[in-house]
């Protein structure tokens, strides 16, 4: 199927005033699309307005209830060209599988389901899903690609239930509400005249946008990094490691999803490289700058092993995304960190 038309058309943002949900509306609206963002916090809402006050004439906010409610989206999906899906739950905290895996897959059902009844004028539904969705624990020495699945962790849920690992339970609902995504997809295909791309990102780095009260606050994946770069405080900082982006590019990804044609019906790793906790370090202790100005940890020895890899070639052929580097989030993070006012 094409790509959006036309840039201009309205675009439905799920999740707009998270992490990566910001940057992408601050993309979208860079790119001269209408951008409508579901939103359920007033104050969070309030806090776009603030942030893009010069794109106010392209910005609408759509209040929504609890996105596990059945047909929530259904008045936020009319008249828009395109979806961008990232609204998802993104924690550590789940007690039962259930409490993270029901609220990930009947959001991204109801919005699939809303656009089914109301969508009329959509060419295009782009999901955020992860690499989560691909890879467990217990993989090393493997290079993954788009054909993988973390069943594993959908496994161990099944069987452990509570017991099973908080970073499973959360691995657990990414596979889970993806393969539902698909599955729908493939079943309504007679009867729709939009696609579907679904983007899988890894662990998600670089500087915040979005409105956080305090450090606490941030999501999981930044208290890690925060704390590996200044503290050191990651107790394997050599540990098997994992791949990363920056958001400001799996911001980029989800745009070119919605204009590359090819892009349409395929799942798409979007993966800068890999790393273990102490790369970070090494880059912030390289730049004299930033040594200067803020506190960085110290390496510490040991063999690093770098033990999952992904393969990036389809993004390359579909998306042809130019990767921030390393200095680039160390740098922008730093500074982005200093600017809020916590302790760096």
């Amino acid at each position: 199927m094409p790509a959006l038309s036309h840039r201009g058309g309205t675009v439905l943002v799920t999740g707009a005033t998270g992490f990566v949900g910001v940057w992408i509306v601050k993309k979208l609206l860079e790119s001269g699309y209408q951008v409508k963002c579901a939103v359920r916090n007033d104050s969070k809402a309030q806090h776009l307005k603030n942030l893009f006050a010069s794109h106010l004439e392209q910005l609408q906010l759509t209040p929504v209830g609890d996105i596990s409610d059945e047909g929530v989206f259904d008045e936020a999906v009319k008249n828009v060209s395109a979806i961008i899906h990232t609204a998802s739950p993104v924690h550590m905290r789940a007690n039962d599988p259930e409490d993270i895996i029901n609220p990930a897959v009947r959001g991204t059902l109801g919005i699939l389901e809303s656009a089914l009844r109301y969508g009329s004028q959509l060419e295009r539904i782009v999901l955020t899903s992860s690499c989560a969705a691909i890879c467990s624990q217990s993989e090393t020495n493997i290079t993954l690609s788009e054909l993988d699945w973390n069943d594993p962790s959908v496994q161990e849920c099944r069987e452990k239930g509570r017991e099973a690992l908080p970073l499973s339970k959360y691995s657990a609902s990414k596979v889970l509400a993806e393969k539902a995504a698909w599955q729908f997809y493939e079943r309504h295909k007679p009867e729709i005249a939009w696609d579907l791309t679904v983007l899988n990102p890894p662990w998600i780095f670089g500087p915040t946008l979005h409105e956080v009260p305090d450090f606490t606050a941030i999501n999981p994946s930044w208290k890690l990094w925060f704390r590996a770069v200044t503290q050191g405080a990651e107790a394997q900082l050599t540990r098997p490691g994992h791949g990363w982006v920056d958001v400001r590019d799996v911001a980029e990804a989800h745009v070119r999803s919605l204009e590359v044609a090819t892009a349409g019906g395929e799942r798409i790793i979007i993966c800068a490289s890999q790393f273990v906790w102490q790369d970070w370090i090494v880059v912030a202790a390289s730049m004299k700058n930033l040594r200067d100005h803020y506190k960085i940890a110290n390496p510490v020895q040991g063999t690093i092993s770098r033990a999952i890899l992904f393969d990036s070639s389809k993004q390359k052929e579909i998306l042809a995304i130019d990767f921030h580097k390393m200095e680039d989030v160390v740098r922008d993070s730093l500074e982005n960190f200093h600017a809020r006012g916590w302790a760096v």
